[in-house]
Parts: C-alpha cells; structure tokens; sequence
C-alpha cells in the first residue's frame, strides 16, 4: 500500500500547491489551463488506448462495454446524479474539474496495473511513475478549479486500495492473468478522452454514464473462465 499512500499525498500536495498560485492568475491564464487540462486528458487518454488496443485478444470488446456499459448508466442516471450531488455542495464548475480528475488519477493504466504489481510483487515502480504524473496534474487542476480538488485524493484511495485488495486476495485467479488489465486499459482510455472533449466545451458525452463499462471485460473473464 505504500505506492498508493504516496500517491494519494502526491494529490494533496499538488492540490494545495495549486490552490495557492490559483490566487495570483487572472482569468485568462486560467481559462489557458483549463484547455491545457482538457488537451492532456484527451492525449493521456489516447496513449492509454493506443498502447493498449494491439495487446488486446478481444479488439471489439471495448466497443460492447462501452455500449452495454452506457446504456446501463444511462438507465441509472450517473452521470446526472453525480454532477447534482457535486453541483449542489461544490458548484457546477468544481464539480465538472473533480469528475475529470478522478477519471484521469483512477481510470488509467498506472493506476490500476500498479496497485496489482504492488500487491504481486511488492513492485511500486508504475505508483510511484504515476505519483509524480499526479503532482504535476493536481498542481494545475488546482490553480484552475481551486482548493476542492483535493477531494480527488481520497477517491484515488479507495479506488487504488480496492484493486490492492482485490489482487491481494485473488492472487491466483484466472482473473489476474491474460489481458484483462489491458481491456480495462483501453476502455479507461476511451472514458479520459470523453472527459477532455468536456473540459474543452466540445461535447459533454456523460461519461459517468459509461463508468458501468468497466465491468463489462471482468464479467467477460468470469464467463470466460468457466469454460
């Protein structure tokens, strides 16, 4: 856990260094870092995929999660639900800056292939890579949306902590094995590039509404893995 530890304090630092030259920046720079986070969401979100796609055995599965897992959310509302909640204690603004976050910290390949090679192998090597991208990406989410985006840290936590534990106690599960790392990869790529067309004010694809797809590959495995 102690790859997730630095990079969940990684946040915070970024979060609170950021809030602080937020003061200083009028808003014409910060409305220039704003589009400089939606211009990086759609890059690291175009790597994911790309680097990821060619490993894949299932090239169409991220197409059918991406289709069943939308229409799943769709049907709860997610992304409707999430931004009102958010929109109501933080503001529409702050609420849109931490959803972004969150996908980008959570949704990436660093993120949840460390967490399994730390509980594996004791090997910290891609959270700490991956602390160091987070600062620096805190640090400027922060200067842009303010204080509030420290709330992305116990977020990425959580969601680092639930894969340690998970890789933890299924250490030799079929699951752990092939490409589904991979698969989650790339549907996480699809999902950060959705997030940057937001940010940039392209087009607001409800991407919450898609997280339901990240389950579809791991239920694949399962299925795949009784046969």
């Amino acid at each position: 856990m102690l790859g997730t530890i630095v990079n969940t304090v990684c946040i915070a630092v970024g979060s609170v260094v950021g809030s602080l030259l937020k003061k200083g920046l009028g808003e014409k720079y910060t409305k220039t870092l704003f589009n400089a986070m939606g211009l990086a969401s759609l890059a690291l979100g175009a790597s994911s995929f790309t680097s990821n796609i060619s490993k894949s055995e299932f090239p169409v599965l991220f197409i059918l999660s991406l289709a069943i897992g939308g229409v799943i959310g769709t049907a709860l509302d997610i992304d409707g639900r999430v931004k009102r909640l958010a929109s109501k204690h933080a503001g529409e603004s702050l609420a849109n800056g931490l959803i972004s976050a969150c996908l980008l910290y959570c949704i990436g390949t660093f993120s949840i292939v460390g967490p399994v090679l730390s509980a594996l192998n004791g090997d910290n090597t891609f959270l700490y890579t991956n602390s160091t991208l987070d600062l620096v990406t805190s640090t400027v989410f922060a200067s842009t949306f303010g204080i509030g985006m420290i709330l992305a840290a116990p977020v990425l936590f959580c969601w680092q902590g639930a894969i340690y534990l998970i890789a933890t106690l299924f250490s030799q599960s079929p699951l752990l094995q092939g490409t589904l790392v991979n698969e989650l990869a790339v549907v996480g790529g699809v999902l950060i590039i959705s997030s940057g067309l937001s940010i940039l004010e392209i087009k607001d694809c409800k991407t919450l509404n898609y997280l339901p797809a990240l389950l579809v590959p791991v239920v694949w495995f399962l299925i795949k893995g009784l046969f």
